[in-house]
């Protein structure tokens, strides 16, 4: 067995593996006594070398003797449901160990009067603009409107009134749907860069006078409600699906379990509804008066300012956010961060 599959198989040191695999280096148990060199290194084996082997590995010295990049072999904690395959396998690559406990689940809302308005404002042109918050969200208002109408009916309606997506994911599902965009909002797509692009671009999508639908994201939006009406619109938001906990809670409470533990380094929220069903369940399990404990912590990361926010407001330290308010930004800079982040944060605890 080479040493480089050997050390692959660990995905927190893929790297190291590919290049002394690429060496031709062999793994071999010390116990058997080859009679090569014995070198213990910070994977926490030992291997062992034969003098060629060892002249090839001249210029590798750095790699062998320097800690990796990346995690290096944290765990790292996420609670993201949809994607939850995918954050894993991005926190593996990125050298952590993942330990994912989906905490949410997006139930439609199913046949409701805000939902039947909606489409049926839409299919009467009652709308001069609609704001459509999440992917998830139109799509799911697309499949209910069939109930109503046939599907090219309802998707020519709706190209025909003003379209304001929040971001790349609804954008995307307007491109599937093959209904114009008359306006995007920019990163990081809270509220307020709602308000913001609206202000920018009046006479794209003016506000005063004009019945504005917001198709709500799991939850309400009031800020943006009120901004907005104070801006002359009147407004008309409607839930299509909602958040609701796992239908099997059980690997959520073996994570915050984890955490009290002290088995987790890092915790990752991708979203602010993952925190408040983490800390419904942490109460269930007889964790709520501790659970702000338990995370500040551990290195604490969040995707962007909404999740942000919703943590702090909730006396969590958030240590870290990406440059940009994506998963694949989130898990690649807290990876190249962690070292820094865990340090600064053992510091922290060690001074409570």
């Amino acid at each position: 067995m080479t040493l480089g599959r050997y050390i692959t198989e660990s995905l927190a040191h893929k790297e190291i593996g590919d290049v002394l695999g690429n060496a031709g280096v062999k793994f071999r148990n010390p116990k058997e006594g080859s009679g090569g060199f014995k070198v213990s290194t910070f994977l926490r084996f030992r291997i062992e070398l034969t003098s060629r082997e060892l002249r090839n590995l001249e210029t590798l010295n750095s790699a062998i003797l320097l800690p990796m990049p990346g995690f290096n072999g944290l765990r790292v904690l996420s609670f993201e449901s949809r994607r939850a395959k995918e954050i894993a396998q991005l926190i593996s690559n990125h050298g952590g160990v993942p330990v994912v406990a989906p905490s949410t689940r997006e139930v439609p809302a199913g046949p409701n009067d805000e939902e039947m308005k909606l489409i049926r404002g839409i299919l009467d042109q009652q709308f001069d603009a609609v704001i459509f918050m999440t992917g998830v969200g139109a799509r799911a208002l697309v499949e209910a409107a069939e109930a109503v109408c046939p599907r090219q009916e309802f998707l020519t309606a709706l190209a025909r009134t003003r379209v304001v997506v929040r971001g790349p994911k609804p954008a995307a599902a307007m491109r599937e749907f093959n209904v114009p965009v008359a306006l995007t909002v920019p990163e990081p797509n809270t509220w307020r860069e709602i308000v913001q692009a609206l202000d920018a671009n009046q006479q794209t999508v003016p506000l005063k006078g004009q019945r504005i639908a917001v198709q709500e994201h799991g939850e309400p939006s009031p800020q943006l409600y009120d901004v907005l009406r104070e801006r002359g619109a009147e407004v008309f938001p409607a839930r299509v699906y909602r958040w609701e906990l796992p239908e099997d809670t059980g690997p959520l409470k073996a994570a915050i379990l984890a955490l009290a533990n002290g088995e987790i380094d890092l915790v990752m929220f991708t979203s602010s509804v993952q925190f408040v069903h983490a800390a419904r369940v942490a109460g269930e399990i007889g964790l709520a008066d501790k659970f702000t404990t338990l995370l500040n912590r551990s290195v604490v990361v969040s995707i962007g300012p909404i999740a942000s926010e919703t943590l702090r407001k909730n006396s969590i330290n958030v240590d870290f956010e990406p440059s940009h308010p994506k998963m694949g930004f989130l898990v690649k800079e807290a990876a190249e961060n962690s070292a820094a982040l865990l340090k600064k944060k053992s510091g922290v605890v060690a001074s409570l």
